[in-house]
């Protein structure tokens, strides 16, 4: 049209016409601006919705995942995989296949369109398109070695500051900030160097198409202007061609571009996808629904290993009728807390059976049978968020009044009534803003409110206060009646009231009884145990 516009009317010196083509030129640019917006708009969209629907089914399958691919895999690794892996996924769809789809097409219908005007000056016009071409391969494989490692460095950057973000009190009392500080430094050079390499190949590659482009349009101004002297061209057709090879560059230049983005998202979809396709999960084919459970437990010839044939439990054989309180003491790794996760289906044991209700537990649809189970462990984890929150863990189902009378229960309601906002208190990430006792006595009327049939205490009290620990032990006795309790202790003082002791040792069953039976055999474990802690 611009050639049309120069040689009719610009050349007669038409100023109507002009104007006519003028204003249908502006009403086309209008509309190619609101095509545009609506090119962007959707591909931006089906991005987003991309990034919504696999980050959402990434989460969902981290969450089913057993305790031991978290054992084995860095959690700032997941959250590269989640986060930024993800936001590249979507770059591809919002600014790779698609863009490439239309530049690819622009190319073609510029091509056909010169060819069909003006033959010879097409030819003039690509002749440095061979290598142009040879560029774009070679800053194709530059950015794609680069994004690799970029990618790799990204993921052990996360790994790195969440690990030492979460463990920042070790390091601190330890005096090592220094050490730390200069690993993290090491870490990310690599980050930076990996992402110079692409600076680097960008600072070439875009200098190169601006000559390539430039001795192009000389070409044509030379081979045009020839012609136009002679008379078998028109000026309107060399501003036609120029604009014609700007439609041809800047794609091409575009494209190395979006095909890197493209290989970005390939190189994190393998990643993403690493994840959804590993099979670290329990598996839930039950179709038993413990609704009335009385919580009997049994274990038969359990065996159990972490890794191949190092045993942690061998030949396990117990039994815990409903409403009994069992403890388990031994030795630090006896394998006490290894029982517990069995029973809970954390891990999956080896070989033998547990029963629950004389039930085999991989029986159970796993949701109900982990309804039924509360854990109360050492180290209690709460979620940044309110008090209220971090004992219904969100469950719109309990009311507030239900959530005071398991407090009032528990002798936990007095410190959460003194604290600021009560039981709207923000506890902040993992509780910090409350002490060890504190945090314990929220699990506990947490574990009180979801009435379970199977108690699990694992060392609940150890790293109490005196305060806090007589709160706990006057509220075990509510806590633990009606329902079967598994008591595991270092402290073998809380232990000596329990109906029945079962003492491990490098994951066998070494004795049980009551204390007192434990504590008349004089080469007993338990009573040298005992007399260690006591004497």
């Amino acid at each position: 049209m611009i050639q049309y516009t120069l040689d009719k009317y610009v050349a007669s010196f038409d100023l109507s016409g002009l104007k006519t083509m003028a204003w249908i030129m502006i009403g086309l640019l209008l509309l190619e601006g609101l095509l545009q917006f609506y090119y962007s708009w959707l591909t931006n969209f089906l991005g987003q919705a991309v990034l919504f629907d696999v980050r959402t089914r990434l989460f969902s399958h981290i969450v089913h995942l057993r305790l031991k691919y978290f054992d084995n895999t860095p959690i700032g690794t997941l959250v590269t995989r989640a986060i930024s892996d993800i936001e590249t996924l979507a770059d591809v769809f919002s600014e790779g296949f698609l863009v490439i789809i239309g530049d690819i097409l622009r190319l073609t219908v510029a091509m056909a369109v010169m060819l069909v005007v003006d033959w010879r000056m097409a030819l003039i016009s690509i002749s440095t398109v061979p290598l142009l071409l040879l560029s774009t391969r070679w800053f194709k494989n530059a950015i794609k070695s680069s994004f690799q490692e970029v990618r790799n460095a990204v993921s052990n950057l996360n790994a790195f500051l969440q690990e030492h973000i979460t463990g920042m009190s070790i390091i601190q009392i330890f005096n090592r900030e220094k050490e730390e500080m200069d690993a993290f430094m090491k870490i990310n050079a690599v980050h930076r160097d990996a992402n110079n390499q692409s600076v680097w190949a960008y600072s070439v590659f875009l200098p190169v198409v601006e000559v390539l482009s430039a001795v192009s349009i000389g070409l044509v101004v030379w081979w045009g202007a020839k012609n136009v002297l002679e008379g078998s061209a028109t000026p309107g057709s060399i501003v036609a061609f120029i604009l014609y090879i700007n439609m041809l560059f800047r794609p091409m230049r575009d494209l190395a571009d979006k095909f890197n983005t493209l290989q970005m998202g390939v190189v994190s979809s393998e990643r993403i996808f690493k994840v959804l396709d590993t099979n670290e999960v329990i598996e839930n084919k039950g179709k038993e629904l413990a609704n009335e459970m009385r919580g009997a437990i049994d274990f038969q010839k359990v065996w159990f290993a972490y890794n191949d044939d190092d045993w942690v439990l061998k030949g396990i054989n117990f039994s815990a009728y409903p409403g009994e309180k069992l403890a388990i003491v031994g030795a630090t790794g006896a394998g006490k807390s290894t029982l517990i996760n069995l029973l809970t289906r954390y891990y999956e044991y080896n070989a033998g059976e547990i029963l629950v209700d004389g039930t085999n537990i991989r029986s159970y649809e796993l949701a109900s049978l982990r309804q039924n189970i509360a854990a109360i462990p050492q180290d209690v984890f709460l979620f940044s968020g309110s008090i209220a929150d971090n004992i219904t863990l969100k469950n719109d189902f309990i009311s507030r009044k239900e959530i005071e009378e398991a407090a009032k229960a528990i002798g936990a309601h007095g410190f959460i009534q003194e604290l600021p906002e009560s039981y709207d208190f923000d506890v902040k990430e993992r509780g910090n803003m409350l002490s060890v006792g504190q945090r314990q006595l929220i699990a506990f009327v947490r574990a009180y409110l979801y009435n379970p049939k199977i108690l699990i205490l694992d060392e609940a009290t150890s790293s109490v206060d005196t305060e806090s620990e007589w709160l706990i032990q006057t509220a075990l006795e509510k806590l633990t009646q009606g329902r079967t309790s598994i008591i595991i202790a270092h402290r073998l003082a809380t232990v000596q009231f329990a109906d029945r002791i079962i003492v491990l040792e490098k994951g066998e069953i070494a004795e049980q009884g009551t204390h007192a039976e434990l504590m008349h055999k004089d080469k007993g474990l338990y009573r040298k145990l005992f007399e260690l802690q006591f004497h």
